[in-house]
C-alpha cells in the first residue's frame, strides 16, 4: 500500500483549524463531577489464573453513571510494596480478555490495570462490561451511538470510565498513586489522550496510532471503519452534518491533547488507512506538554510498530515511572 496522506515534513507541521466548543472544559468538569457523585466502589477479587509469576485481581469499579466497569489488575507475584502502575485502554471492538493475554507490563515490574470497554468485546478478546445506556438510531458499531447530542454520545461514557479507571488503580494499596502512566493503541490511544487531558497529574502517557482524532479530516480521508461508520450515518441521515461534527468536537483527541501536560510518547504509521497519519500528527502537534516525541513507521498500516513499539515503550515508560 503506498503512502496516501501528506509527506512527512508536512505531517510534522500539520495543525488543523478545528472548532472547539466554548464550553468544552465546563462540559467535562460537569461530566466528571456527576460521575464522582457515585462511590468509586473499587473491588479487587483475587483470581487463580494458573500463572506463577503474577497475582491477578478481577476488578469492578463505578464508571459513568455509577455503572459497573470491569478490568484486571495484574501484579508481579508476591508484591508487598506499592509499585508504579500502567493503566491500559483497549482497541476498538476488544474487551479485557483473559489475564494471560496481557502480561507485558507486569513482566516489566509494574502494576498493570487493564480497563474493559463498555459494550465491546466481540471483535477480539471477550469483554465483560455492558453499556446499559440506549441511544437513538445509529449505524452498526459504536461510533454513532447518541451522536446528535454530546450528552448522549457513547464516548462520553467511555472517556469517563477511563478517568475512573485511573482513580480505581490508585485506590489499590499496592499501587503508587503518584506514579501512574496511561497507555493504549488505536481506540485505546484515543482514550489515553482523553484521560491525559482530563487527569492533570499522570506521570506519562504512551499513545499508539490513536483513533478519535481530527474528526473532520478522518471521516473524509479514509473509507475504512470505524471512521466510515460516521460517514455512512450522515449519508443516510442527510442534513445531520453540522450537529454530528458539533457533538464530535467534544470528543476530539486534538482538543484533549491541547490540555495534556504529562510526558507523551506517540507513534504513527504512514500507510495507516484506519487512523490516517495526519490525524495522529494533528494530536501530537497540538500536545501541550513540554516533553513529547513521535515514533514513525514509514511502511506500516494500522499495526504500526507492533512489538517494536512495545520495545520503545519498555525503554521509555520506566524512565518516567521509576524516577
Amino acid at each position: 500500500m503506498p503512502h496516501f496522506d501528506m509527506p512527512l515534513d508536512e505531517l510534522r507541521r500539520y495543525r488543523p483549524e478545528l472548532t472547539e466548543p466554548e464550553d468544552f472544559d465546563a462540559f467535562w468538569e460537569k461530566t466528571l463531577s456527576a460521575a464522582r457523585e457515585h462511590d468509586l466502589d473499587a473491588r479487587f477479587v483475587p483470581v487463580d489464573a494458573h500463572l506463577s509469576t503474577v497475582d491477578v485481581f478481577d476488578v469492578t469499579f463505578a464508571g459513568f453513571g455509577g455503572h459497573p466497569v470491569k478490568g484486571w489488575l495484574i501484579l508481579p507475584a508476591g508484591t508487598s510494596e506499592p509499585l508504579p502502575a500502567v493503566v491500559e485502554y483497549i482497541g476498538y471492538g476488544g474487551g479485557r480478555g483473559l489475564p494471560h493475554e496481557r502480561l507485558l507490563w507486569s513482566a516489566a515490574g509494574f502494576a498493570h490495570f487493564l480497563m474493559d470497554t463498555r459494550g465491546q468485546g466481540i471483535g477480539g478478546s471477550g469483554g465483560d462490561t455492558p453499556d446499559p445506556v440506549g441511544s437513538g438510531p445509529a449505524y452498526p458499531g459504536y461510533m454513532t451511538r447518541g451522536i446528535e447530542d454530546p450528552h448522549e454520545y457513547y464516548y462520553r461514557r467511555v472517556f469517563t470510565d477511563g478517568v475512573r479507571a485511573v482513580e480505581a488503580a490508585r485506590a489499590h494499596p499496592l499501587v503508587d498513586a503518584s506514579r501512574v502512566a496511561a497507555v493504549g493503541g488505536s481506540q485505546g490511544g484515543g482514550i489515553t489522550l482523553a484521560v491525559g487531558g482530563l487527569v492533570p497529574d499522570l506521570a506519562a502517557i504512551a499513545v499508539d496510532v490513536p483513533f478519535l482524532c481530527d474528526f473532520p479530516r478522518s471521516t473524509t480521508i479514509t473509507e475504512r471503519p470505524p471512521y466510515r461508520e460516521i460517514a455512512l450515518y450522515m449519508k443516510a441521515k442527510r442534513g445531520s452534518e453540522e450537529q454530528v461534527f458539533r457533538t464530535l468536537s467534544y470528543f476530539d483527541g486534538v482538543h484533549f491533547a491541547a490540555r495534556g501536560t504529562a510526558p507523551a510518547l506517540f507513534s504513527a504509521a504512514l500507510e495507516d488507512m484506519t487512523c490516517p497519519p495526519s490525524t495522529v500528527f494533528a494530536a501530537h502537534n497540538a500536545y501541550a506538554g513540554s516533553e513529547r516525541s513521535m515514533e514513525v513507521y514509514a511502511f506500516n498500516d494500522h499495526e504500526g510498530g507492533g512489538p517494536y513499539q512495545q520495545g520503545v515503550q519498555l525503554r521509555w515508560v520506566p524512565e518516567h515511572l521509576k524516577g
